[in-house]
């Protein structure tokens, strides 16, 4: 599985990280279906060359033409005139392998919580986190996944 292969090299790496979006939200027991990955690092410089070196290490390449240094140093001006989002890596060998490193959120800002899936342990952005990102977001995606992590909140208190 691809979501284990990926978090075991990020921690070989010891990127820290948390998974947000799609795999997230079903990590937390709300029914979700995804194929790319999304990840949230510290905006250092530091967490996003580990992270490149991750990724490339596990097969991937970045979609965008500049490296994770550059991307950090002007990751600023990258989201205010290029919209730019997140960083983006696939695999050009398995096109269902996508990790996207999202650069408009911080890692710091969240409060992780460790997933236990099939005997691993994966860091993930916690409900009250993802449902903040996924609101300041707006897009109709996240709008239902915001809604499904509130249903999840009040199941689980």
């Amino acid at each position: 599985m691809f979501l284990l292969r990926l978090t075991k090299t990020l921690e070989e790496y010891a990127v820290n990280y948390a998974i947000v979006g799609g795999y997230a939200v079903a990590l937390h027991g709300a029914v979700r279906g995804t194929v790319d990955v999304d990840i949230v690092i510290p905006l250092k410089q530091s967490a996003f060359l580990k992270v490149e070196q991750a990724l490339t290490a596990l097969g991937l390449q970045s979609r965008l033409p500049v490296s994770a240094k550059d991307v950090f140093l002007f990751r600023e001006e990258y989201i205010r005139n290029k919209n730019l989002i997140a960083g983006s890596f696939s695999n050009p060998d398995n096109p269902t392998e996508i990790v996207d490193v999202i650069i408009t959120e911080d890692l710091n800002n969240m409060k992780p919580v460790v997933k236990n899936l099939m005997g691993n342990n994966i860091k993930v952005a916690d409900i009250a986190s993802l449902i903040a990102m996924k609101t300041r977001s707006g897009r109709p995606q996240d709008i239902e996944d915001v809604k499904a992590l509130k249903a999840q909140q009040l199941r689980k208190s």
